[in-house]
């Protein structure tokens, strides 16, 4: 590349992605391990998706963020793990400069959707227990539109704010991102601009997700942990809390890896990486998994198409 400030973001045309640093020996097993798991997470959400569309017993408030859910975890994943499998086993790890605009928008995009999803999750989980009589009339189908609807317009707009600072910096010394996907992190590290409005705009767009979303879901599980408190058999405190338990350990899932990746040291960009890794592949491989263990419903409807295939047979 030219010198420094001599080159800007417009002349270029593409960017290296050095993915995770391993042996050259190791690179097919690398390769064979996203593609199963990546794999798992395409049959998993699948399926999910499959089954809530298909069953009648289904078509609840419920089951209609956990489909939304579904499809968020396998869009995210299919953004960044494709083209990091195809740069694992191949010398030149390039991708478009539109393909890294693109890939940034889509996984930010989805990233943040998921977080407000969840939250509408536990508003869905704080009406039902502690409010049941209201349910239907509480969530009904359009407001639950509007809140899907809504989590996405949310996505959209810090979407498009994030690829608009993080693009409109130059690029003078290299075009070596040091990570297997396009991330705003890494990407500010090859550039020769001032970076504190990126940093002002990443931290304020944190604050403005990562709060009113983790506000919503403390303070409905306060009202559900009181209301469940109050009933008076262990049969019904526990069937209480188990319509939350799945919500519960996707959202410690979600905040936990994520807070992984975020908190890795700078000066670690290798564990940074192994921490992506589990937030893009294993939360949505997991997260189907959580739901049909821990959901009566699921199990019940995987069972029944899982007998309807073997009558074929």
């Amino acid at each position: 590349m030219g010198d420094k400030g001599g080159e800007n973001h417009s002349e270029v045309t593409d960017f290296i992605l050095v993915g995770i640093r391993v042996r050259p020996e190791l690179h097919s097993l690398l390769f064979l391990l996203f593609l199963i798991v990546y794999g798992m997470v395409l049959l998993g959400n699948l399926s999910m998706i499959g089954i809530i569309v298909t069953d009648p017993r289904m078509n609840t408030p419920m089951y209609f963020f956990l489909g939304n859910l579904s499809i968020i975890d396998l869009s995210y994943s299919t953004v960044t793990v494709p083209k990091a499998m195809v740069n694992t086993l191949s010398q030149k790890k390039t991708i478009s400069f539109a393909g890294c605009v693109a890939q940034l928008f889509l996984y930010a995009l989805f990233m943040v959707t998921e977080a407000f999803v969840l939250a509408a999750m536990a508003y869905d989980r704080f009406i039902a227990i502690c409010n049941p009589l209201l349910y239907t009339v509480r969530m009904s189908r359009s407001l639950c539109i509007q809140l899907v609807a809504g989590s996405y317009l949310c996505g959209w707009v810090s979407s498009i704010l994030q690829i608009s600072v993080t693009f409109s910096m130059s690029f003078c010394a290299s075009r070596v991102i040091d990570h297997f996907y396009c991330d705003s992190n890494p990407i500010e590290k090859i550039s020769c601009s001032n970076i504190f409005l990126n940093k002002m705009v990443s931290f304020s767009l944190a604050v403005l997700i990562i709060l009113p979303t983790i506000v919503v879901i403390v303070i409905s599980y306060m009202y559900i942990v009181s209301t469940v408190l109050k009933i008076r058999s262990s049969e019904g405190r526990k069937k209480a809390f188990s319509t939350c338990s799945s919500h519960l350990g996707v959202v410690s899932l979600l905040y936990g890896t994520v807070s992984f990746v975020y908190l890795t040291p700078p000066s670690n960009p290798e564990l940074r990486k192994v921490a992506s890794v589990c937030y893009i592949l294993f939360t949505p491989m997991l997260n189907p998994l959580i739901y049909s263990l821990r959901n009566k419903d699921v199990k019940d409807a995987m069972k029944k198409v899982l007998w309807k295939k073997k009558v074929l047979f």
